[in-house]
């Protein structure tokens, strides 16, 4: 898979140091996937959920949540938003268009 906008998820993973490395190998195991569904995802992610139209992942033992959007069909996945869990329950990122 190919991910559009690592350059934004690693400038908002560095607010949190402790999240870099899960995002990093995180990143790692995307690079090599070739998702073509949710249930491939949650192979290796098994707390991965879709929400919407989006796919969420829990990190750091659900400390924070790494909302993404796949086209599974073009091997793409677009960054969205990295939230703690308490900003995640806010529910603001559901304003989004795409939600």
């Amino acid at each position: 898979m190919h991910l559009i906008a690592i350059r934004n998820l690693r400038r908002d993973a560095s607010k949190y140091p402790d999240l870099m490395p899960v995002v990093e190998a995180w990143y790692k195991v995307v690079q090599a996937a070739q998702w073509q569904n949710l249930e491939d995802v949650r192979r290796i992610f098994s707390s991965a959920e879709a929400v919407g139209n989006f796919t969420v992942f829990n990190l750091k033992g659900n400390r924070y949540r790494l909302i993404v959007g796949l086209d599974y069909e073009r091997q793409m996945i677009f960054y969205k938003y990295l939230l703690t869990h308490a900003e995640y329950d806010k529910d603001k990122w559901k304003n989004d268009p795409y939600f």
